[in-house]
């Protein structure tokens, strides 16, 4: 264990819960939002070094920001290099193993700022401290909105001279619209881009068995994310021999345990997750990694987020070894950020190399000011 005399000793921790605007409504078969709110952690060790995280609000801002409050007396006066033992702690003593997932969406933002303070100490990017960069970029999908067919060629159009090959689309609502806005992305994005579809458990199995073997056909889908309900496994495992379709599970990973029994079980072909479903950057890491082992693949989930946890995924995305393209992002859509430079996937689907040490990105706190008092004015973004 690293003593205090190195400076990591955490003094200081604040939070900010922030509300920034998307610059469309997300609308699916779970959600219809105008905007992400999240939680800001700011860890300051006793010489002065900041760590930055986000944890994610899910359904109630308030209570993650509680939450967060309650863990602090496990994390002020330790060493920020002991992100196990802390993580440990908040979750025995603590009893948030009890709340597992508020518990996961809050600290994953304590994680997150005590790995860069990590990786600031050592000077080295985030990537480097789980294992070194297994590729020298990562490939991000473009998040279609929901819109009439002509609006979605629209977006297509937009989106095919930036370089992005993999679309996603939010499904589960309306069936013969959502067909007509596939044969429109198809017919824009051509023949080899891969369509992704995601119906959030919307779909009973004989309906999912139809809809996606008649639209495999008709469009070629290259995966379907929870198609039906995660939880029994036996659901998933009912449906994967009926389609010719490859299965993405997203649902029924909110704790370590859950991931182990999907990979296990071996009910899905890739795990779309994320440190917020698990807790910390460390369990998604190791968990990934099992998964490489039973020949799956993963993918860094988002629930709508800021730049922070952004960059903490995409330093995990360029460590793994089973790393599906197309990884998920709602930079694209944001109408601003709380960070001083601008995301590279903010403009286009590939983002390389981080070079700065811990996450690698500068947080612009006269925006984080701002983007906190939108949140105490006009409250969360709220999922519906």
């Amino acid at each position: 264990m690293s003593s205090s005399s190195d400076g990591l000793k955490i003094t200081g921790f604040d939070v900010y819960p922030a509300s920034i605007a998307y610059s469309h409504v997300e609308r699916s078969s779970r959600v219809n939002r105008a905007g992400v709110t999240d939680v800001i952690v700011k860890l300051t060790t006793e010489s002065g070094l900041v760590g930055w995280g986000e944890a994610c609000s899910g359904a109630d801002t308030a209570s993650i920001e509680a939450a967060l409050r309650s863990m602090s007396r496990f994390v002020l006066g330790r060493n920020a290099w002991e992100t196990e033992a802390i993580a440990s702690d908040v979750f025995g003593a603590g009893l948030w193993d009890y709340r597992p997932m508020t518990g996961n969406f809050a600290f994953a933002g304590v994680d997150m700022a005590l790995w860069d303070l990590c990786g600031k100490a050592a000077n080295q990017p985030l990537y480097r401290l789980f294992g070194g960069a297994q590729r020298k970029s990562a490939n991000y999908f473009y998040y279609l909105s929901q819109a009439t067919p002509d609006d979605l060629a629209a977006q297509c159009s937009e989106a095919v001279p930036k370089g992005y090959n993999c679309f996603y689309l939010k499904v589960g609502v309306n069936a013969a619209a959502e067909e007509e806005m596939l044969a429109a992305i198809r017919k824009t994005i051509g023949p080899s881009a891969k369509i992704r579809i995601d119906a959030n458990e919307a779909w009973s199995v004989p309906e999912a068995a139809r809809l996606l073997t008649r639209w495999h056909e008709r469009f070629d889908i290259d995966f379907a994310e929870a198609p039906v309900r995660a939880v029994p496994h036996a659901l998933m495992l009912d449906l994967r021999p009926r389609v010719p379709v490859a299965l993405c599970a997203n649902e029924g990973l909110g704790r370590q345990s859950d991931v182990v029994s999907m990979i296990e079980s071996h009910a899905a072909d890739v795990l779309c997750f994320s440190s917020y479903w698990v807790g910390t950057l460390r369990r998604f890491h190791t968990l990934s990694h099992l998964a490489a082992l039973h020949g799956q693949r993963v993918l860094k989930h988002t629930h709508g987020e800021f730049g922070l946890a952004a960059a903490a995924g995409h330093h995990m995305m360029l460590a793994l070894p089973n790393v599906e393209d197309g990884v998920q992002q709602t930079a694209a859509m944001m109408a601003d950020d709380i960070l001083v430079d601008r995301l590279p996937i903010a403009d286009g689907p590939e983002w390389g190399l981080i070079e700065g040490a811990g996450l690698g990105v500068e947080v612009d706190e006269d925006k984080l000011a701002k983007y906190v008092e939108a949140y105490r004015r006009d409250g969360q973004f709220l999922p519906n």
